[in-house]
Formats: C-alpha cells, sequence, structure tokens
C-alpha cells in the first residue's frame, strides 16, 4: 500500500517594505505533482539543515520566484522526475540534489531552468554513484554574473546552456562549470553551448565510453574556455 507523507511548514514575516516566506517540504510517495510559486525578496524553499525532500517516483516539481535573495535547497530521490524552474530578480541561491542513495536511483530526469537577473548561483548534482540515466538539462541564463555548476554521472546525459549577457568583463561576465564523467553508454553524454556575451568562464569536462559531444556557440570578447573530453 503506497503511503504519502507531507509535512508543510510556511512561516511568514513582514516588515516594511518587504515581504519573505519560508516552505519546507518532506514527501513520500509516488506520482508527486507540486507547483511553488513564489513572489518578493528574501523567500526560502528549504535550506541547508532542512531541505525540501522529495522522495518517490514519477515526481513533476516546479518552482516560480520573482524577486530578489531568495534561496532554494532541495532533494530528490527517485527515478522520472521532471522540473522546471523559473526564476526572475537578483542574487538568488539554488542547490538541486537528485541523490541515488538509500537504493534510489536518479533516472529518466528532465529538469529546465531558466533565469533572468543578475548574480544567481546554480548548484545541480544528479546521479552521485553514475545512476543519471537519460537525463536532460536545460538551462536558459540572461543576465550578468550569474554562477552555474553541475556535478552530473551517468549515462545518455544531454545538457543544454544558453547564455545572454552584456557585460564584456570577466569581473560582470557568467561562470558555468560544467562536470558530466561517468558511466556514459554507446551514445555516450552530449553537451550543447551557446554563449552571447563577453568576459565569461566556462570549464568543461566530459568522459565516458564513447561518442561524447560537444557544440559549443561563443560570441563576445575575454572569453575563458577551458575543454577536457575523455573516452
Amino acid at each position: 500500500m503506497k503511503k504519502i507523507f507531507y509535512t508543510i511548514t510556511l512561516l511568514f514575516a513582514f516588515s516594511v517594505p518587504t515581504f519573505a516566506n519560508d516552505i519546507y517540504v518532506t514527501q513520500i510517495g509516488d506520482n508527486l505533482d507540486l507547483d511553488i510559486v513564489q513572489d518578493g525578496s528574501n523567500n526560502v524553499i528549504g535550506t541547508s539543515t532542512t531541505d525540501v525532500t522529495l522522495d518517490g517516483d514519477d515526481m513533476t516539481f516546479s518552482i516560480t520566484q520573482q524577486g530578489d535573495s531568495n534561496t532554494i535547497s532541495a532533494i530528490i530521490k527517485g527515478n522520472t522526475y521532471t522540473g522546471t524552474w523559473s526564476f526572475i530578480g537578483n542574487s538568488n541561491t539554488v542547490s538541486l540534489l537528485c541523490d541515488s542513495t538509500s537504493g534510489t536511483n536518479c533516472e529518466n530526469v528532465t529538469a529546465n531552468i531558466t533565469t533572468n537577473g543578475d548574480s544567481n548561483a546554480f548548484v545541480i548534482t544528479a546521479g552521485e554513484s553514475n545512476d543519471a540515466e537519460n537525463l536532460v538539462a536545460n538551462f536558459t541564463i540572461d543576465g550578468d554574473g550569474n554562477t552555474i555548476n553541475t556535478d552530473i554521472d551517468g549515462t545518455s546525459v544531454a545538457l543544454t546552456l544558453v547564455s545572454d549577457n552584456s557585460a564584456s568583463t570577466a569581473s560582470t561576465g557568467n561562470t558555468f562549470t560544467i562536470d558530466v564523467d561517468g558511466n556514459g553508454d554507446i551514445n555516450g553524454h552530449t553537451i550543447n553551448i551557446d554563449v552571447t556575451g563577453g568576459g565569461s568562464t566556462y570549464d568543461i569536462t566530459q568522459t565516458g565510453l564513447g561518442d561524447n559531444t560537444i557544440e559549443a556557440t561563443f560570441s563576445g570578447d575575454g572569453q575563458d574556455v577551458d575543454i577536457t573530453q575523455s573516452d
């Protein structure tokens, strides 16, 4: 018999001129469809000590945040996850862990993440035990001084990153660290990067069993690009 437990704590604090709210979610069970919308500054969805933890298969988890200095920390445990995360604002922090521990696997994952703003930081970790099968990750970044750090392990990883920034200096460009390694299969891994704007830094590492592909287009001055690819 399937058991589903929800523990949701909402803490509201109001002070002029900002409004903030905190959301903490613990969920166990399959077929979850969770949509969260936050509008304002200093909002929190999970923290480093009290995460949003979703444990189960066939999940859809969508987040929309509009405002500045918002925080998200989430752990996904299970197979077949679809996430659509949208952020509008500056100085937001996002941490997503698709966890392969406790007998579960991070398989068949589709994550679509878009941001429009400056100085946002994203940390995405998927498949610590080389279990992120059929992972599709799409990032669309519009703004300056944003940071994306991905650590992905597993088969058939397809990652697309589209970045558009107005900066032309390293101090205000975007920074992307993409680490895709682990047990690539016959199709290998695929990374597509399209960057418009200067002053950005990119470190790309890719390994696996053949057929690995990196397609990159850079338009702008002062780019710092390092690419390592291995079979």
